[in-house]
């Protein structure tokens, strides 16, 4: 019975030291520090020190004893009393400037898994023979006998390394405290170096912002420049490119700052490098700096010398102008038209009318029909013959002659753009500041509305729409050099020496408008719509309205014949902001009534007609009467007055016609012999006007 209990106690015995073996302890020197130096952190300061922290804080888990109970009260009650030996940890971290003190954890209480018992193994175990109570009660005694030995000797061991433990513990205190400290200062270092990084950021994104700002002004000037500018213009670009790269350089330093707090040193290292770059940036901004300036300067005396090349131009124009006189005359002879040739002329010879004549018979038609017209003067075009054969009283057959010369003469062949071509000059005029005023002069049915207003295609458009359109085109040119123009149009009819507005929406006869001339050359009008004007289009629209509202009627000379003057006015107002200087210039297309004789134009047995006829002819009289005038005073013969108030249409043309313009007269001409007379009325006029010298016309502009 003795002998069963005693095995199960042996039983029990190793069955706990197999479940529970005994704890292995680090090796202590004699010295208060373990024999193994402890590693220290040298990249991560701050975590090695959150560990110190964390240490002093909390203790760790390896070196709290942890009590649990056992069933041998021999073994529980030698635990209790005898301590284990203390184990020691290296801290996580030490401080990154100089090693850290190695510190000990207490030692820990003996747990019931770590028994210090040496137990018999169990092989020993089977090889003892049970031979009697006395030899069992030996071996108890000698295996008491040996765990009071080890018990003394544990107890020993755990006073000494108890000693060790509070002298480790004060170390690691002293130690915790050290690190505390550094840490301390090292965050101030690192704030302080934050702080410093900050603001170079800050002055670094200021000084790049104004930088960008005025590349990018400059870059809109670089552009007027020539070659050289433009590789000017690439050095910028690369500029751009390396400061991108910086300013990319600058971020990727910006965020890793954020991640890397720890890498202080590393940081000031880039912030330095990046400094360098910005002031190589910066030198590298002011020699373009230097170069736009200069750049600039130049564009400046460019524009300068723009500028007085266009004043020179204006001076030279103007010359050419007064050179070919202030009047000028140009005779254009119209085509033979369809409607000239009667129907009896195409009768044959047997009396019966031809329905389709032979071009043989039509051209002998035409040349009966056609008055004797030679142009001798093939190279200038200036000048015109008629002749004509009739029998004298002695019946001798008499031949006459008539030669004129003027500006320019054109054939029945000539187009409109042709003829246009020779006064484009005189919207330049306009545009430059002057004014100019072109009148079509002629019998009823020599093609002056045709001059003037022209048909509804390209080819056939008159001089007014041409006018108007070379005058949009100049003005839009010198808007490069500083022009800015506005323009506005008026449309009026005198008609039985009355003015009434083609562009005004209501009747005619119901508003009064007077004629007023101020002492600056500019002449206007009462109560007349004066339309502003943006676009050429916009004046055809205009024209278009007017034809339809003036006043015709049908004479045995024209079945569409003008019984009225047409004034169409078309002022500009120009500005230069660089040079101040302002400008102001009027354009007057006057479309004449045709003269008339009363017993040609069957208007004498119609009251209307008759009293349109005369009032056509009184106003044609009276524009002869101030050319012949004008003239007189030109050839020195004293202060002549001049009759500008015996006609509507000549004190409205005062200003075109005393000396304040350039003046172009068109006299148009009838191709067929039956109105040679008329034909030759005109030339004379036209000779009379070409022969009268006016004064120099006066730019209307003023200088800043």
């Amino acid at each position: 019975m003795i002998t069963t209990r005693k095995r199960k106690a042996a039983s029990d015995d190793d069955g706990d030291e197999e479940s529970n073996p005994p704890r292995k302890l680090a090796a202590i020197s004699e010295e208060a520090r373990p024999n193994k130096p402890l590693r220290a952190s040298t990249k991560n300061a701050p975590n090695a020190a959150a560990g110190r922290a964390g240490l002093a804080r909390k203790p760790s888990t390896s070196t709290i004893p942890r009590n649990t109970a056992t069933t041998s009260q021999t073994a529980a009650a030698a635990r209790r009393t005898v301590p284990t030996r203390a184990t020691s940890l290296p801290p996580k971290s030490a401080a990154p400037k100089e090693p850290v003190r190695p510190t000990v954890r207490p030692a820990t209480r003996p747990t019931a898994a770590a028994k210090p018992i040496v137990r018999p193994t169990t092989r020993a175990q089977t090889s003892r023979v049970v031979s009697g109570p006395a030899r069992a009660r030996a071996a108890e005694e000698e295996r008491f006998q040996a765990l009071q030995e080890q018990v003394t000797s544990i107890a020993a061991d755990m006073e000494a390394e108890r000693a060790k433990r509070e002298e480790l513990e004060a170390n690691h205190h002293a130690l915790l405290s050290e690190s505390k400290t550094q840490e301390l200062n090292q965050r101030r270092e690192l704030d302080t170096a934050l702080d410093e990084l900050e603001s170079l950021k800050r002055k670094h994104a200021n000084e790049q912002l104004d930088w960008e700002t005025e590349v990018k002004r400059k870059e809109r000037k670089i552009r007027e420049l020539e070659e050289d500018v433009r590789l000017r213009d690439e050095d910028l670009d690369r500029e751009r490119g390396t400061v991108k790269a910086l300013r990319t350089t600058v971020s990727q330093q910006a965020t890793a700052q954020l991640t890397l707090n720890a890498q202080v040193t590393a940081l000031q290292a880039q912030v330095t490098a990046v400094q360098i770059a910005l002031d190589n940036s910066s030198n590298s901004a002011a020699e373009l700096a230097l170069k736009l300036e200069a750049a600039e300067k130049r564009i400046v005396e460019q524009a300068q010398e723009i500028r007085d090349a266009e004043t020179h131009r204006r001076k030279l124009h103007n010359m050419v102008q007064e050179l070919k006189g202030n009047i000028r005359v140009f005779c254009r002879v119209r085509p033979l038209l369809p409607s000239d040739i009667p129907s009896y002329a195409m009768m044959r010879p047997g009396g019966s009318k031809s329905p389709s004549p032979s071009p043989e018979d039509e051209e002998l038609v035409k040349d009966k029909l056609r008055a004797e017209i030679t142009y001798p003067d093939k190279m200038d075009h200036k000048e015109i013959v008629l002749r004509s054969s009739s029998e004298s009283a002695t019946g001798q057959e008499r031949k006459d002659e008539w030669q004129f010369s003027f500006d320019r003469v054109f054939e029945p062949h000539s187009t409109q753009a042709e003829v246009f071509e020779e006064i484009s000059l005189l919207a330049q005029s306009c545009a430059d500041g002057y004014n100019v005023c072109i009148f079509a002069y002629g019998q009823t049915g020599s093609g002056k509305s045709f001059t003037m207003e022209g048909g509804s295609t390209e080819t056939t458009v008159g001089m007014i729409p041409r006018a108007v359109e070379q005058v949009f085109r100049v003005t839009e040119e010198l808007r490069s050099k500083g022009w800015v123009y506005r323009m506005e149009g008026q449309f009026l009819e005198i008609y039985n020496e009355t003015i009434n507005d083609l562009l005004g929406k209501g009747e005619f006869d119901k508003k009064k408008h007077e004629i007023h001339h101020d002492k600056s050359g500019r002449t206007s009008v009462d109560d007349v719509n004066v339309i502003p004007l943006t676009s050429p289009n916009q004046v055809r629209s205009l024209l278009s309205i007017a034809q339809s509202r003036r006043t015709v009627a049908s004479t045995l000379m024209n079945e569409r014949s003008s019984r009225s003057h047409s004034v169409f006015t078309l002022r500009i107002f120009g500005e230069n902001a660089a040079t101040g200087e302002t400008c102001e210039g009027c354009l007057n297309l006057v479309d004449l009534a045709g003269s008339e004789r009363l017993d040609k134009s069957g208007a004498g047995n119609d009251k209307d007609r008759l009293k349109e006829t005369q009032s056509i002819n009184k106003s044609l009289s009276a524009l002869g009467d101030v050319v012949a005038a004008l003239g007189e005073k030109g050839d020195g013969k004293g202060d002549k007055h001049i009759p500008y108030r015996n006609s509507k249409l000549t004190y409205l043309l005062q200003n075109s016609l005393s000396g304040n313009s350039k003046t172009l007269m068109v006299l148009n001409l009838s191709p067929l012999a039956n109105h040679l007379n008329e034909s030759l009325c005109s030339l004379r006029f036209a000779t009379k006007v070409n022969n009268t010298t006016l004064g120099t016309a006066r730019k209307q502009i003023k200088s800043a």
